[in-house]
């Protein structure tokens, strides 16, 4: 345990131990590291916020030198933000303190050494399929086929390019890591005055999280025709569609999850209702040839069974746009911190009037190949 009070540490391990565990401690970043490599623990649990070097330091270096190794992240109330971070990094799993009840920290615990013991059987059932795949490799034509097809469907789920609903007209642009791609983009007419977009990035990336998309499809799908039955008005609220999604993916038991920007847009009357689920960057919002961040956060969608979502609107101004990514493009841009990659985001969106062919020529992302992630870019034109 890596955590700098001393009083819950000893109340820890005291706990621990009399449940049959062996709880070593330490009181900052450092010397956790130190005991981490020479004591070589089953499971860490790391604090996220300790002076000196940071717990999400700390995670970062763990992650990096025993992926294997699960890591129970603690945070202070509030701290969602950093939790995000720690997930993305590569936590197993969070609490939040004061952690007044330690039996729920050894739940925390016990789950994620199952999780690992799943890993290591996955790991094997992995070396076995690789050997069986060597006998397997005169039928590469037929799995390229398969990709082939699985792509086909992927793209005929997305939307039509340049679609109108009033005013408004939308594009869009996918170039996917790998084959497949974890990203997803939708835009679609509700009833005569209201119309919904998304954007969405399923984690890790190829066949799995493509897979994910077409699960987020169909259940989109389904929201809007039981609106359209007049039997259920959830896909007019944002919030309560990613509070839907959440538990559906949470219990589809996928291992994925995916961040998410759902809004639902009154055409007539130009107002915005929105909700995000996790997504970097926040959507822009260029107006008058200057662009803004618009507001909100949440948690990605899927991690959690019941979640809670942010409803946010604001009105839209003639000839504004609308700019919203998938987090891949972060990773292609040059600057070396989020806030300069948010700065040149900002900038790229004012300079080029925010049309994606812009950003498509200045990030070289027309037959562009090898990118370290999926890079999605959708747009919203209030042309009127």
């Amino acid at each position: 345990m890596i955590d700098d009070d001393a009083a819950f540490r000893a109340v820890a391990k005291e706990y621990f131990e009399d449940s049959g565990f062996i709880l070593i401690g330490a009181e900052n970043g450092e010397e956790g590291l130190t005991l981490f490599r020479l004591e070589k623990p089953d499971v860490v649990i790391n604090d996220l916020q300790m002076p000196g070097l940071s717990g999400l330091e700390v995670l970062k270096i763990l992650t990096k030198e025993a992926p294997e190794t699960p890591v129970v992240v603690l945070s202070e109330a509030g701290g969602l933000d950093e939790v995000i971070q720690a997930l993305r990094i590569g936590a197993w799993d969070y609490l939040t303190k004061p952690m007044t009840q330690i039996p729920v920290l050894e739940h925390a615990v016990c789950r994620a050494l199952e999780q690992s013991r799943l890993v290591e059987e996955n790991k094997l059932y992995r070396r076995e399929l690789e050997a069986a795949n060597l006998a397997l490799k005169k039928n590469l034509d037929i799995l390229e086929e398969d990709q082939e097809a699985g792509r086909s469907v992927q793209m005929r789920l997305l939307p039509e390019q340049g679609i109108q609903f009033g005013s408004y007209r939308f594009h869009h642009h996918i170039a996917p890591s790998l084959f497949l791609s974890g990203d997803f983009v939708d835009y679609f007419k509700i009833n005569e005055d209201v119309f919904g977009f998304y954007i969405a990035d399923v984690s890790g990336h190829g066949a799995s999280s493509a897979f994910v998309t077409v699960l987020l499809k169909s259940i989109m799908s389904q929201m809007l025709t039981r609106y359209q039955a007049q039997q259920d008005e959830l896909i007019i609220h944002p919030e309560k569609v990613l509070a839907k999604l959440a538990s559906e993916i949470y219990e589809a038991k996928l291992g994925k999850y995916l961040t998410m920007v759902y809004g639902v847009l009154d055409w007539k009357k130009n107002q915005l209702t929105y909700s995000i689920g996790g997504h970097y960057p926040n959507p822009i919002l260029l107006e008058n040839g200057k662009g803004r961040f618009l507001e909100g956060q949440g948690f990605p969608v899927g991690i959690l069974k019941k979640t809670e979502y942010q409803r946010l609107t604001l009105e839209i101004s003639q000839n504004a746009k609308l700019l919203m990514f998938s987090d891949g493009i972060a990773e292609i841009l040059p600057e070396k911190d989020m806030a300069s990659k948010e700065q040149l985001l900002l900038s790229m969106a004012s300079a080029g009037n925010g049309t994606i062919d812009h950003f498509i020529q200045q990030l070289g992302l027309e037959n562009k190949k090898g990118l370290p992630d999926d890079v999605t870019i959708l747009t919203l034109w209030n042309g009127s």
